[in-house]
């Protein structure tokens, strides 16, 4: 699937077709906003393009953001786009470590600094004498801010055009198995990848667009599925997220008609609403005919989520018992899998093709097949160009004929619904000498109503077992007795269960509840929450002995 336009043509194109046209509403404090049009966004982005261009760098330097999601950020990214340059950008809970990392390993000329909550803590990862511009919601700093460059520089003119093949996105992962990799992205790829992710968002939705940009932008699933596909679109009004304290409200203000979020933030509603109304309750009334749309549809008003015509969930593997209660209340929740190196643009489901427990079939212009080792490989049409500075690693990470070799294990059925059966990094044997996958054990832990996250482990040791973390909703009560009592019976009731259904090479001897909950702030998340299990093992290492001694199923940490 190859198209003649790139990012920067639509630019264009909106900029004079959709030019009053409200293109990004900002949340600036107490419940007010700002309403950028294309034209206004244009306007900025193209006085920020002459002052790039004014500094002299080279063609192609990477410029570097560092903030949450907000209207500058994208506005930036065009002005980089056509002063010639490339976008790195840097997750907005990142260490000081990391910063630096990111900047100095892309050779960073300029960075933006933007919305932030830690950045005392991170301005020590900036290097000196790096040129610094701030975002007008970016904490107080000493450099010169965006407002103040934009008032004096003149916008560039026509229409800036940038070859197929230069770079348009240094990615780096989030660092999941260590230090982050710089993913490369032409323009050719992000566009053709974006082009299809906008196609696929129309035929769900007709009309105005409506999101809500709050997951990471420095993330592939934002950056591709929202921003990007805005771009190519053209009439997707984005709305952004003020802080966490307000999303609810921010939710409201949107009221989206397309909606994607992680696993994670898809089980805290759920959670939400069982903290207001028991789960057995519900489902009694949602099994009633009539009666159970209507409470269905006043449930996904209460999230703010009711007009939402595509709903899709990716970035980690989210329970098939999930997917299912939010299709009762009547949200077609959609199961998506794509990487960063593949532009977020492999496999989706739709209402055509979907079951719990699939992420879907390939989206227009991707290959997917299975090794004979199991391996899940895909060619796309948002391929990476390779990893920045790791020739060795680009080499290795595609087959003789072009397929990325995506390191997940999989099955496709015969109708093309993928599923995704575990890491093979992530596998591990027990004392038993075989091979345990966590990912599908995960799963139906993670379904429990009182569990947030989990993990299975277990490496060399007698048998495997699993690390949980309970619901937000429970946390404060944790020490009391008659909690821990329940707790107890849920979780020998739910591990009896899981040793019912699994080989007895893969059966659970315990459930270990954590006392501390798992957070990017802690190191045990990365900055799109996914779970980094190498380091939530080395931190119980030295109770492990202790945990297979106590013959209890359920254990506290």
């Amino acid at each position: 699937m190859g198209t003649a336009k790139l990012l920067l043509d639509h630019i264009y194109e909106h900029e004079k077709a959709q030019a009053s046209r409200v293109f990004l509403t900002q949340p600036t404090g107490g419940g007010q906003v700002v309403d950028y049009t294309w034209a206004q966004v244009m306007d900025q982005s193209r006085r920020m393009a002459a002052h790039l261009q004014a500094q002299g760098f080279a063609p192609g330097s990477r410029i570097a953001i560092l903030s949450k999601n907000c209207a500058h950020f994208i506005m930036a990214e065009i002005a980089i786009w056509m002063a010639g340059h490339t976008t790195v950008a840097i997750f907005p809970t990142e260490t000081a470590d990391t910063v630096k990392y990111v900047l100095e390993h892309s050779e960073a000329s300029l960075l933006f600094v933007g919305k932030l909550d830690t950045w005392p803590h991170q301005a020590p990862g900036v290097p000196a004498g790096l040129p610094c511009i701030a975002f007008p919601l970016a904490p107080e700093t000493d450099f010169e801010t965006w407002d103040a460059i934009v008032a004096r520089t003149e916008p560039v003119t026509g229409q800036p055009a940038r070859g197929a093949d230069d770079l348009a996105l240094l990615m780096y992962t989030s660092g999941s198995t260590g230090t982050p990799k710089g993913v490369m992205h032409s323009f050719a790829s992000a566009s053709a990848a974006a082009t299809g992710i906008a196609a696929s968002l129309r035929s769900n939705v007709q009309g105005d667009i409506r999101v809500l940009s709050y997951l990471p932008l420095a993330h592939i699933f934002e950056r591709a599925w929202i921003e990007c596909g805005s771009l190519i679109d053209g009439q997707v009004h984005i709305f952004f997220a003020e802080s966490l304290d307000t999303f609810l409200a921010d939710l409201q203000r949107a009221r989206p008609t397309a909606f994607i979020s992680v696993p994670r933030l898809w089980l805290k509603f759920q959670q939400g609403v069982f903290a207001k109304m028991p789960p057995k309750k519900l489902d009694r009334l949602l099994g009633i005919p009539i009666l159970g749309r209507i409470v269905g549809r006043k449930v996904l008003t209460g999230l703010g989520l009711e007009q939402v015509k595509f709903a899709g969930s990716g970035s980690a593997p989210i329970p098939a018992d999930l997917i299912t209660w939010y299709k009762r209340l009547g949200l077609n929740l959609n199961e998506g899998y794509g990487m960063t190196e593949d532009f977020a643009y492999s496999f989706t489901s739709n209402d055509a093709q979907s079951a719990p427990g699939y992420v879907g079939v390939a989206l227009a212009g991707v290959e997917g097949r299975i090794s004979a080792e199991g391996e899940i490989q895909v060619k796309s049409p948002g391929q990476l160009v390779g990893y920045y500075k790791q020739p060795e690693l680009t080499a290795q990470c595609f087959t003789e004929d072009g397929f990325f070799r995506t390191g997940d294990l999989g099955e496709i059925r015969d109708d093309g619904l993928l599923k995704i059966t575990g890491r093979a990094k992530e596998q591990f044997k027990t004392a038993k000498g075989k091979y345990v996958a966590p990912a599908p054990i995960e799963n139906r832990i993670n379904a429990h109503p009182m569990v947030e996250l989990s993990i299975v482990s277990g490496v060399g040791q007698p048998s495997a077992y699993a690390m949980v973390v309970l619901s937000e909703a429970l946390r404060p009560r944790q020490h009391e007795p008659a909690l821990r009592q329940q707790v107890e019976q849920e979780f020998t009731q739910l591990l009896d269960q899981l040793n019912a259904q699994v080989a007895d090479y893969e059966r659970l001897q315990m459930i270990v509840v954590v006392s501390e909950p798992w957070s990017i702030e802690n190191g045990c998340l990365t900055p799109t929450m996914k779970i980094k299990r190498t380091r939530i093992e080395k931190m119980v290492e030295p109770q492990m002995e202790k945990w297979y001694q106590n013959k209890q199923k359920v254990l506290w940490a």
